[in-house]
C-alpha cells in the first residue's frame, strides 16, 4: 500500500514522497521485533496493539525503514500511517 505524503518528508537527508507499507510481507517475527523494539524505548501499554509506538514500529517493518522515520512524520502524515496499522492490526478493511 503506497502512501504518498501531502508535502515531501525530509529524515537523514532524504526527501521522502511516499512510504510503501507491505503488510502482506509481515510475519509473526515482524510483529514480535516491533513489541521488542518498543518496549526497550519504554512502552508498557498493557494491549501492545493500541500503542502509537507499537503502530509506528509495526509501519517501520512494513516498510522497511527505521522506526525513528516514522516517529518524524509531521502529525497528520503519522496519523493515517498508524491508523492504517490498526486497520491491518485489527483485521478491518
Amino acid at each position: 500500500m503506497n502512501i504518498i505524503f501531502k508535502k515531501p518528508v525530509n529524515f537523514e537527508g532524504v526527501e521522502h514522497l511516499s512510504i510503501d507499507l507491505n503488510f502482506d510481507a509481515l510475519t509473526g517475527k515482524d510483529l514480535l521485533k516491533a513489541e521488542a523494539e518498543v518496549r526497550a524505548m519504554g512502552d508498557r501499554t498493557p494491549a501492545v496493539s493500541f500503542s502509537m509506538k507499537y503502530q509506528a514500529a509495526v509501519a517501520a517493518q512494513a516498510a522497511k525503514v527505521p522506526v525513528e522515520m516514522i516517529l518524524s512524520l509531521p502529525a497528520r502524515e503519522f496519523s493515517r500511517v498508524t491508523m492504517l496499522v490498526q486497520n491491518f492490526l485489527f483485521n478491518e478493511d
